[in-house]
């Protein structure tokens, strides 16, 4: 029988095993410039900054305690965001600026509202909106209901009033049938809101490349993105921004991007704060599908992928109040071709959304 101080005496120089070896693994990696491993798998330690790591997203999707989802309520969500009776000029739909094949975003710079109104940011994609805590560039929205309420009353987006909407949408008998069946009421700009929102929580780009290699299989990424998430976590510093499942800190950087379209000044969040650090920060968008999605940045400035890493290679533009994470990061070229490998490893699984026969 062994004895409990010997056995305690193993656990403890385990333990001290354990701490040493990690210790020298920390320095090793910190004399390459990568990032560290930390006692939590759930973390990564980059420049002293610890971020959550990258993984799969979780399997349950975030839904609020009085919006339960269920299939009439997402089918009605479904008919609402196709139909462009929820603008003025009733041919402005929500899929008019986030269009299914563009990964639910818009291919223009920024979006063309009623009477081809120009608008001043880029639409950002739907996809994976239900786990983002704040909405918009800006993040003036805090849940997915309040945000589909928004673009119907912006006088360059839908330019459409509520009561109005509510009444017009009253005048159709399957839009009266839907909501009594679903909320038990007749039709309001809650419900409305309500049910757009159940419809956007069905979007999550997932099953990746990346999230098959994270779950096991080793063969779904090639070697080139495999070498490109090294530099994600590593030298190229996304990690530090994009981090978590979803690909984002749920923050606010200002990154010195170019102020290009109609607006000639955009104070981004500090219009929602009125604090000054917030100046031309904006909010940090998801990077699952991000293919899918160009162009980038609130304004659409980079149409490309390509022209995003050039832009942070060099450490953003100049800018009185540049993110503190911005710094010129020496990228060769071959691995700015890894990174976007690795960036196209983040491309989910197709989603097939055909748009539904409207109610009359």
């Amino acid at each position: 029988m062994r004895s409990p101080h010997r056995v305690l005496l193993v656990a403890v120089l385990s333990a001290a095993s354990c701490a040493a070896i990690l210790w020298l693994v920390q320095e090793s990696q910190a004399d390459q410039g990568l990032p560290l491993l930390g006692l939590s798998s759930g973390t990564i330690v980059l420049e002293g900054m610890s971020v959550p790591d990258i993984g799969p997203l979780p399997a349950p999707v975030p839904v609020p305690t009085d919006n339960a989802r269920h299939t009439a309520k997402i089918e009605l969500g479904k008919q609402l965001f196709f139909d462009g009776r929820l603008s003025r000029n009733n041919q402005v739909s929500c899929a008019y600026c986030h269009i299914p094949g563009s990964g639910f975003s818009d291919p223009h710079p920024t979006s063309l509202g009623v009477d081809d109104l120009i608008g001043g940011r880029q639409a950002p994609t739907v996809l994976n909106a239900a786990f983002s805590p704040l909405l918009f560039w800006d993040g003036r929205a805090r849940s997915l209901e309040e945000q589909a309420l928004g673009p119907i009353q912006n006088p360059i987006e839908m330019a459409e009033t509520l009561d109005h909407l509510v009444s017009k949408l009253r005048t159709v008998k399957g839009y009266r049938q839907q909501f009594r069946n679903v909320f038990g009421t007749e039709i309001s700009s809650q419900d409305i809101a309500k049910a757009i929102a159940a419809f956007a929580r069905t979007l999550i780009s997932t099953n990746s490349a990346f999230d098959q290699y994270s779950l096991g299989n080793k063969q779904a990424m090639n070697q080139a993105a495999i070498r490109g998430m090294a530099l994600f976590k590593g030298k190229a510093r996304c990690i530090l921004c994009h981090n978590g499942p979803n690909f984002t800190d749920n923050q606010f950087h200002n990154l010195g991007v170019p102020q290009v379209g109609p607006m000639k000044v955009d104070l981004g969040r500090y219009d929602v704060t009125r604090r000054e650090q917030d100046k031309g920060a904006f909010k940090t968008p998801t990077l699952r599908s991000i293919l899918e999605t160009a162009p980038y940045m609130h304004d659409g400035v980079f149409l490309s992928l390509e022209e995003v890493i050039e832009f942070l290679d060099k450490g953003g533009g100049a800018n009185p109040r540049l993110s503190p994470l911005m710094k010129p990061l020496g990228l060769t070229q071959e691995e700015k071709a890894d990174l976007l490998a690795f960036l196209e490893a983040l491309t989910g699984a197709p989603l097939t959304i055909e748009p539904p026969q409207l109610p009359h």
